[in-house]
Order: structure tokens, then C-alpha cells, then sequence
């Protein structure tokens, strides 16, 4: 049998290494100078321990060089890789003159190599096209070394193994860039799909609340009213008809009950009971008007119809020419006064096309305009859902009253 391996071992060491690289960039994030001056204090002390402590004298061309210079080489350096992320071009070009110094003198201090994390942030941060003369910088004391100390090398080896650590150098930025770039494109993305995820859970809650608003106000106002009618014209029949007292206290019981259910169901809907389903019922169409002008008949306001041609629209269409007779008649109930009548003049055509026109022999003038803000808008908000048109005005001449006039074009092929 194989022998099975357990990784879970290996998980532990992998976050803790994780953790301990998020922790080094939140302290880099959060102190980038005091990170800088640890990295550049740490090349500094390798610099001087190599300069001073005699180990460039395993590869040095003339050992003979001074210690006083080897000091000011070791420090020159390294010391300027303390602006090596700010400003990596002027830190290179700081360095250089140190480079050439040491490959005069023969030196050749290990130190010379930091000029490779330079290289490194150049082509992290900086235009590739810095990288010509970035690269020229650095060769021009191996030329100046292979030209004072030929013996001691060919050129062939000291300018390949120059380039080859430049090019890695290059390679190891340009890699390091492309993928923070892309992280951060993806971090923006995701950004913006947050911000327009909570855009879009905002509008569609705000047309949601508009929507249920528009449903209650319907529902809610149109009972009301009829209410409202039905126990004016009850209290004025109490001291003369005692029956048609009572008729009208029947049918306001009626109403409200009627009222009552359908707010029930409203709020059903709004119930996040998965246990409770809400009784959803229809929704009303064509075939409720009569019970609908029924209603406003009892509460006092005659009502007459026409109707021409034949209905054949889709449930939303209807919902919205009996939402849009409904608020008509509303308003009519309210506003228009005593001794009042509305008339109804629906007509159908081909292809779902309806005009409906209410009118009503009321006050007329802004009297009989709603005012609570979502009677007329509710309806032009169902008109524009279907391309119509609606004109709600005072009744021109000498008319008087109050006109709806709600027309919906044909139904477009899907």
C-alpha cells in the first residue's frame, strides 16, 4: 500500500506564512518610512560588515584600496536605497558615481550589487523605457573594471553575468507589476460591482416602496372614500329612512371588510414568514368593474358607462385601466361635491390598443385635483410602464368637472 499523506500538516505553516506577509504589508502600508529605513539599515550593515570586516578582499582586483575609501564606497552604496521606492531613478543615479569608483579602484565591493534592487524598482514602478539607460549605468563600470584589469576575466563572462542578473532583475519587477495591477483591477471591479450591487438593491427597494405605497393608496384611499360617501349619505337618511340608514351601515360594513382583507393581503406579501404563506389572490382586471362602479354607486355618486368594442388585454394592461377608473372615481368621490355624476367611456381596439375617458359634472378647477401626492402620479407611472398617455384637467367650455383621459397603443410583438 502507498503511504497516505496528511496535508492538513502543511496548512498551518502556509497561514502562518500568510499571515505574517499580511502583517509585514499592513506595517508597510501603515509606516512605508519605517520599513524603509529597516530594509535600507539592514543593506547598510551587510555593506559595512563586507567592506569592513575584509571580505571583499576574496574577489578584490587591488586589495591595496584604503579603508577610509572602502567606507565611503560601502556607505555610497547602499545608503541611497533609502529612496528606492519614492525616487528609484535618482537613487540609481546617486549610486553611480560610487559604481564607477569601485571599478576604477578595483575594489569591487559586493555592495555594487544592490544596484540590482534598484533595476528591481524601476521596473516596478517607473516606464519600462528608464530601463535603457538604467542598464547602460550599470555596464559602464564593467567596462571600466574590464578595462583596467583585462587579465583577471573575460568579457564575454563579466558583461553576461551582468546582463543575465539584469534581466532577472527586470523580469522579477515587470512580474511583480502586472500581477498588483491586476489585483487592483480586480479589487476596483469588485469595487464597482459592490457599489452597484447596492445601487441596484437601493432602486429596486425605493420601486418597491413606491409600488406598495401606489397599491395602498389605491386600495386603502378608494375604500375610504366610498366609506366616507356611504356614512354622509346614512347620517342624512337616519332621521327620514331608518331603512336606507341601515342599508348604508351594511354596506360600509361591506367596504371595510373588503378593504380590510386586501390590506391583509398586502401586508402577507410583506411577510418573510416561510412557515406563513401569504394567500395571494388575483389581481383585479376588467371583469371587476361592475363591482367596482357598483360600490361607488352606493356611496351616492350615479355613474354611467359606454363601453365599445371588445376587451382582449393582457392582466397587466387591465390592472392598469381598473387601478386608473378606480383612482378617477376616487377622486370624484372626494372632490367633485354633492350631486355629482361621472360618466365612463371605455373603447377597445385591435392589437389591445384601450382609450378610456372619466369625466364628472363635479366643482371642476384644481378643487377636484389630488393632494396627496400619489393619485396622479400612480396613474402616470402606470401609463408610462405600457407607452401610454394620460391628460387629467378640468373639463374646457362651459363644462364643468373634471376629465381623465388614459390612452394605451397597441401591444408590440415581443
Amino acid at each position: 500500500m502507498e503511504p497516505v499523506t496528511d496535508e492538513r500538516h502543511a496548512e498551518p505553516l502556509t497561514e502562518y506564512v500568510q499571515r505574517t506577509t499580511w502583517r509585514v504589508r499592513a506595517l508597510d502600508r501603515r509606516h512605508p518610512l519605517v520599513w524603509d529605513l529597516l530594509i535600507t539599515g539592514f543593506w547598510v550593515t551587510a555593506a559595512l560588515i563586507d567592506g569592513m570586516g575584509g571580505g571583499w578582499l576574496n574577489v578584490a582586483l587591488d586589495p591595496t584600496v584604503p579603508d577610509g575609501l572602502i567606507l565611503t564606497l560601502s556607505l555610497g552604496l547602499s545608503l541611497p536605497l533609502l529612496w528606492r521606492r519614492t525616487h528609484p531613478r535618482t537613487a540609481l543615479l546617486a549610486v553611480a558615481p560610487f559604481a564607477f569608483v569601485n571599478a576604477w579602484t578595483g575594489a569591487v565591493l559586493q555592495a555594487a550589487l544592490l544596484q540590482l534592487l534598484l533595476v528591481y524598482h524601476l521596473a516596478l514602478r517607473r516606464p519600462l523605457r528608464h530601463l535603457v539607460w538604467a542598464t547602460a549605468l550599470i555596464i559602464a563600470p564593467i567596462s571600466v573594471t574590464l578595462s583596467r584589469y583585462d587579465g583577471e576575466g573575460t568579457w564575454n563572462q563579466q558583461l553576461g553575468s551582468q546582463l543575465l542578473s539584469i534581466a532577472t532583475a527586470v523580469l522579477i519587477g515587470v512580474t511583480v507589476r502586472t500581477r498588483r495591477d491586476r489585483t487592483e483591477a480586480l479589487e476596483d471591479r469588485a469595487r464597482r460591482l459592490e457599489t452597484e450591487r447596492d445601487q441596484q438593491a437601493q432602486l429596486a427597494a425605493a420601486a418597491e416602496r413606491a409600488r406598495i405605497a401606489r397599491e395602498m393608496h389605491d386600495i386603502i384611499g378608494h375604500h375610504l372614500s366610498v366609506v366616507t360617501g356611504l356614512a354622509d349619505g346614512g347620517r342624512y337618511a337616519a332621521a327620514r329612512s331608518p331603512e336606507r340608514a341601515a342599508q348604508a351601515l351594511d354596506a360600509i360594513a361591506t367596504t371595510s371588510r373588503e378593504a380590510l382583507g386586501e390590506l391583509r393581503r398586502l401586508l402577507d406579501v410583506l411577510r418573510d414568514d416561510e412557515q406563513e404563506k401569504a394567500e395571494l389572490s388575483p389581481q383585479p382586471s376588467l371583469t371587476d368593474l361592475d363591482r367596482l362602479i357598483s360600490g361607488v354607486r352606493s356611496a351616492g355618486l350615479p355613474v354611467r358607462t359606454t363601453v365599445q368594442g371588445t376587451a382582449s388585454l393582457a392582466p397587466g394592461r387591465q390592472l392598469a385601466v381598473y387601478r386608473v377608473v378606480q383612482e378617477a372615481l376616487t377622486n370624484t368621490l372626494k372632490h367633485a361635491g354633492p350631486d355629482a355624476t361621472a360618466h365612463i367611456d371605455l373603447a377597445y381596439a385591435d392589437g389591445g390598443a384601450v382609450t378610456l375617458t372619466v369625466t364628472d359634472s363635479g366643482h371642476g378647477g384644481p378643487v377636484t385635483a389630488p393632494t396627496d401626492g400619489r393619485g396622479l402620479p400612480g396613474m402616470r407611472e402606470r401609463t408610462a410602464l405600457y407607452g401610454g398617455t394620460l391628460e387629467a384637467g378640468p373639463r374646457t367650455g362651459s363644462e364643468r368637472g373634471w376629465r381623465v383621459r388614459f390612452h394605451l397603443p397597441e401591444e408590440r410583438p415581443q
